[in-house]
């Protein structure tokens, strides 16, 4: 198969609404070019479904009452290219040098299929070959072992199951670090440190049956048509029964306006749309802190004016009894100049009056949102600000109300309630001293920007990826691709072949696994894994499909093959049990997290998974002070840089034919871009006073200060409606321009929302 050349490019307006029969020509159009077997068809109907297999992509609930077709476009995408029928054999590496295949695109190379045979790196030339799986670990082993365990990064992508990640986790502490970083540390960890601190949990405290009980939604930076169009369905439920939905983001993006569901014969017949937002405020990149901020000046301003015994806006004795700091808050707010909110916003007084509004007359208000508020500098208190909202009407604790991060892939928040994370603090450290006897390691270990910092001082030494397109998805994509080769160990774990392993270290190997979907057979029989939802659900998750190659291994194989060869013999530790039968890797996670995992065999495959608890929403609060912390916001601003001539703020945006950094193909149909990903979106204004015309091709050159030069080039100017002073491009391609330093202050989060760049002509 040879690459494939792309389309025309061709940029036009999308008048469609989300879902409908876009989405279902877009499928139509993908099940073909993935050479699909008929049993996909029957795959799709298990997808989701309580006793079939959890979507490989988003992380947006099983429920238990679900529908026919319980997949949407994108998830049927995500199905299809791990069913698909292509291969990328042995002999595809005989014809093509690692160096050559850089200059394919990040499609091109996911496209070929399937991979098939372990494979080895071979330097002299240039190129993998087959090896058998024994070789592999054998070398992989001796590689390890000699190695500082500080040096050494344990990788994990949010695919990865419970099952996987326990094992995984256990086995890095073995070895003797907490190098453990993960998707989240790419996305959600500013959630995970701004909940914390909050209200005492690390996750959010709502549940899908909140969308039938709130009375308002307030909606974040999240792209629900792209990144989570299953929720779409929760979303109509509620406008039809007259929900107000006030929508934040910087773009209007389609799946936040209007929805057709293509499950409903009659809408899908007369073309009805449902209106999903019923305030839409085009905010700044960045300028969140600004809104929030505006909406609790107006509410305790209301509050403040009420009449002696009048009823208050605020809920005084929620903030009375459960939260703690509300004065320093309330002053600062009170203290702030309206000036000053239109402007980092970059919306007028009026609109903000008007969410405040709808906001104060509410009951139960479900906050919603994603990585438009985690991805910047500071991200964290985005979220905190969210909080401080939801605070100062006692919405936590209560049906229907509660903030609400939507994760983006399938386990990632899973991952980390099994211990992948690089904090003591969050490690059960303890319970694993008393299962395993060993004394697990207390120093903190790397996360993603500390292990990319590692990769380009030289300090680390080697990396295991299990699952991901890690050197694609961080950022400083120059140095780190330049830096990579001096490993002296570069494992990947994969299904398919993607850019980060055309980046050899000076030992390589490329490991295939089974895919979720497929059947995973060992010695006591077929097995089940699990993950947990956006919403803190435990699901159980079954594959049937025939593996695409009798050579492949499963993930927990893999990971136990690879700890028997590096850590100590441990009579406490059967790799091989656990191998033989996963439900026994279950028992373990039980015994390690009794108070979420009691009965997890037993309860694996309950019908809309099994919550595993969440002390904030018993209005428990596990902070310092015993109550819920109110925030005090150090400025407006969330970007991390002061606005300046000819400075805009780039946003990295994804496609709807796309999940994180697997490319589908090269429509975008909603923002009606076809056959290219150089988009630059900006507004016509900014267009207008750069001199620039539709079509033109630019460069965005990084502007961050640091004096490295960092530059995208080819970009075709295409006019959007997009706030002024702001830019959107494609990720994962515009990492180019991310420096590795610009990342949210607590979290490390990337700050990818917002990046300092100019536009070089």
């Amino acid at each position: 198969m040879s690459k494939q050349s792309p389309d025309k490019p061709r940029i036009s307006p999308f008048k469609g609404p989300a879902g409908g029969w876009g989405s279902v020509r877009s499928l139509a159009e993908i099940l073909p070019r993935e050479r699909v077997a008929p049993e996909t068809f029957v795959e799709l109907a298990r997808q989701n479904k309580p006793d079939g297999f959890a979507c490989v992509s988003c992380a947006w609930p099983k429920p238990a009452d679900h529908h026919p077709a319980e997949f949407c476009e994108e998830g049927a995408k995500a199905t299809a290219w791990e069913l698909t029928t292509l291969r990328t054999t042995p002999d595809f590496f005989q014809k093509h040098t690692l160096t050559a295949l850089r200059g394919w695109r990040d499609y091109d190379l996911e496209q070929h299929g399937r991979l098939t045979h372990p494979l080895r790196y071979d330097a002299a030339t240039d190129k993998y070959v087959a090896c058998d799986w024994a070789e592999a670990f054998d070398a992989i082993g001796a590689a390890l072992r000699p190695l500082d365990p500080k040096s050494v990064v344990f990788y994990s992508s949010g695919r990865t199951s419970l099952e996987a990640s326990y094992m995984y986790g256990l086995m890095a502490r073995m070895y003797g670090n907490q190098n453990l970083p993960d998707s989240s540390n790419m996305c959600h960890e500013s959630t995970s440190v701004g909940l914390k601190a909050a209200i005492g949990v690390p996750v959010g405290t709502t549940r899908q049956e909140d969308f039938a009980i709130c009375d308002a939604i307030l909606f974040f930076g999240q792209n629900v048509g792209s990144n989570a169009p299953r929720m779409l369905h929760d979303l109509r439920k509620a406008r039809k029964r007259g929900v107000e939905i006030i929508t934040f983001n910087p773009l209007r993006e389609r799946g936040l306006e209007r929805f057709t569901d293509p499950q409903n014969p009659i809408e899908m017949a007369t073309l009805d749309e449902t209106i999903i937002s019923t305030q839409y405020h085009q905010v700044k990149a960045g300028g969140d802190i600004a809104v929030m901020t505006g909406i609790a000046k107006y509410l305790i301003a209301w509050d403040d004016a009420k009449a002696p015994g009048e009823a208050g806006v605020l809920d005084h004795d929620f903030i009375s009894e459960h939260t703690n700091d509300f004065s320093a808050f309330a002053a600062r707010v009170r203290a702030t100049e309206w000036s000053d909110i239109e402007r980092e916003s970059g919306l007028d007084l009026a609109a903000i009056e008007n969410a405040a509004r709808v906001y104060a007359r509410s009951k139960a208000v479900l906050a919603i949102y994603g990585m438009g508020l985690t991805q910047h500098v500071k991200g964290v208190e985005n979220v905190r600000m969210v909080v401080n909202l939801l605070l100062m009407r006692g919405n936590i604790g209560k049906p229907g109300a509660g903030p609400m991060p939507v994760r983006g892939h399938s386990n990632v928040q899973g991952q980390r309630t099994v211990g992948i994370t690089e904090k003591t603090e969050l490690a059960p450290v303890d319970k694993l001293r008393e299962l395993y006897g060993f004394d697990p390691p207390a120093e903190k270990g790397l996360d993603t920007v500390a292990t990319c910092r590692g990769v380009i001082d030289g300090s680390v030494k080697a990396v295991v990826g299990l699952g991901g397109n890690f050197l694609r998805a961080v950022p400083e994509t120059v140095a780190m691709e330049n830096a990579w080769p001096r490993l002296e160990l570069s494992v990947q774990i994969a299904t398919k072949l993607n850019r980060n392993h055309l980046f050899a270290g000076r030992q390589t190997y490329l490991l295939p696994c089974l895919g979720r979907i497929e059947e995973d057979v060992q010695a006591t029989g077929p097995q089940a894994v699990s993950v947990e939802d956006s919403t803190s659900c435990i699901h159980g998750s079954r594959g049937k499909v025939k593996p695409a190659s009798p050579h492949l291994l499963s993930e927990p194989r893999i990971v136990a093959e690879i700890a028997k060869r590096i850590v100590p013999s441990n009579p406490r530790v059967d790799w091989d049990i656990w191998v033989a039968d996963y439900a026994r890797i279950r028992d373990a996670i039980e015994a390690t997290y009794p108070e979420i995992f009691e009965d997890f065999n037993a309860r694996l495959f309950t019908p809309g998974g099994f919550w595993k608890g969440n002390k904030a929403a018993d209005r428990i609060w596990l902070t310092p002070s015993g109550k819920a912390e109110f925030f005090v916001p150090t400025g407006l601003s969330a970007t991390g840089f002061a606005d300046a001539e000819g400075r805009y703020r780039l946003i990295t945006l994804r496609s709807n034919d796309q999940f994180n950094t697997t490319i589908y193909g090269y429509y975008d149909r909603f923002r009606g871009v076809k056959g290219t990903r150089d988009a630059l979106f900006i507004n016509v204004e900014d267009m207008a006073a750069a001199n620039l015309c539709e079509g033109q091709i630019v460069a965005l050159e990084s502007d961050a200060g640091d004096g490295m030069r960092r530059r995208r080039d080819g970009l075709i100017v295409t006019p959007y409606d997009i706030p002024r002073g702001c830019l959107g491009a494609y990720y994962p391609e515009a990492n180019i321009l991310l420096p590795l330093e610009h990342h949210a202050a607590e979290s490390h989060v990337p700050a990818a929302k917002s990046v300092p760049v100019r536009i070089v002509i």
